[in-house]
């Protein structure tokens, strides 16, 4: 069975009979009908909508589990305690260090599906502790042959809104449960069609840059390579850009290294349709 050990990954559990209603009125994602057994992206936002925090969230009985980095672990704690007020929850850090994952053959004795691969139509699942033996590399190619996104590797917190990261296509955002922090600038992206920055996979016929080289299109940036692992990568691009570019079959270019991306066929996205008439007068 293909494994991988996350051992920058921490735990944080949510308990107490306030819990649910609490992650709900805060986080993005549906807490309430989350189900047993799948952990579901989700995040904590800026008023402005932009991502704060992203994490994985999933049940553990009565309790929920936020999978983190640990970089973000203790900030993220401070941040659900300035919020929970009298709320009755309970905070804290899980001594468990590390996360191991497991996909496609077998289902492992405890750990929960992640939501985010089974949308790809892969079945992976996340351990607590370090239980695998596999190399990240090899989680790292699969989240790039299947568009996910996890910051820090493909994006910045603060600098991106969930639309940017598919999280409004994966589950990642509830745009039905009601109000969170955030959510009037999200739900309006949603419903005006105004999300301008989405993931796509890249390759080239080579080896490709380093994360953080600039996609160009006649010398202009559309975008920015995320994860690379060899000739693939992720990139968080500008999709009418990306547009514009291939109906006029402008080159692709990541510095010297001609790319082609694709949006994941899971999301069910497509790039934008171009007006012949409004390129012509560029």
């Amino acid at each position: 069975m293909p494994s991988a050990i996350l051992a920058d990954h921490r735990l944080i559990r949510v308990s107490g009979t306030g819990a649910e209603e609490f992650l709900n009125n805060l986080i993005t994602a549906d807490v309430e009908n989350l189900p047993q057994g799948e952990a579901r992206a989700s995040a904590l936002l800026t008023p402005q909508g932009k991502i704060l925090f992203d994490f994985l969230i999933a049940r553990d009985g009565t309790d929920y589990l936020i999978e983190t980095g640990a970089a973000e672990q203790d900030a993220l704690l401070r941040r659900l305690t300035m919020y929970k007020l009298r709320a009755p929850v309970d905070l804290k850090l899980e001594p468990t260090e590390g996360v191991s994952v497991f996909w496609n053959e077998g289902i492992p004795e405890a750990g929960v599906k992640d939501g985010r691969f089974v949308k790809a139509g892969v079945d992976l699942y996340r351990v607590p502790g370090v239980s695998a033996s596999g190399d990240i590399a090899a989680y790292d190619a699969l989240r790039i042959d299947h568009g996910i996104a996890e910051s820090g590797r493909d994006y910045a917190l603060q600098d991106a809104f969930p639309h940017d990261v598919l999280m409004d296509v994966n589950d990642g955002v509830s745009f039905k449960k009601g109000c969170f922090v955030g959510q009037e600038v999200v739900s309006r992206m949603k419903h005006r069609g105004t999300a301008r920055r989405r993931v796509v996979t890249v390759s080239a016929e080579s080896m490709l840059p380093a994360t953080g080289t600039d996609i160009t299109a006649n010398g202009k940036p559309v975008g920015t390579l995320g994860t690379v692992c060899g000739n693939r990568a992720l990139a968080i691009v500008r999709i009418d850009r990306i547009a514009d570019a291939l109906a006029s079959a402008t080159p692709l270019l990541a510095e010297t290294v001609t790319v082609t991306v694709a949006l994941p066929a899971w999301s069910g996205l497509s790039f934008p349709a171009v007006d012949p008439a409004a390129q012509a007068e560029e």
